[in-house]
């Protein structure tokens, strides 16, 4: 017999099973990513350290969702260079790799960073 489960219980456990695996470290730090219905929100973040080096979200952007989500990737990787990365491990959160959350995703490659 199948229990119901909620969105958010799913949700959970995608992102758990995701983070079972994506690790960051100092030389390849973790691209961590959270969507909410308003804004995305990205950190870099090394595990080992327990630290974020960098941080970005669209809460300041007037753009459509989209196109605030291609800035704060293209953002996010001039940054990310500036502080010596070059190469980040991409965690999703449990989140489709579609949609903005892609968008994020090439925006970062195509500025530099390698993943």
């Amino acid at each position: 017999m199948q229990k119901n489960t909620s969105k958010n219980e799913n949700h959970l456990r995608r992102h758990n099973r995701i983070r079972a695996r994506v690790i960051g470290s100092a030389e390849r730090p973790r691209l961590a990513v959270y969507k909410s219905n308003r804004y995305l929100h990205a950190q870099i973040i090394d595990d080992a350290a327990g630290k974020t080096l960098v941080a970005g979200s669209t809460k300041g952007l007037k753009a459509k969702k989209i196109d605030a989500a291609k800035e704060l990737g293209a953002d996010l990787a001039k940054r990310a260079q500036a502080a010596g990365i070059k190469a980040v491990v991409f965690d999703r959160g449990g989140f489709r790799y579609t949609g903005r959350v892609a968008v994020l995703a090439n925006a970062a490659r195509e500025a530099g960073l390698t993943f």
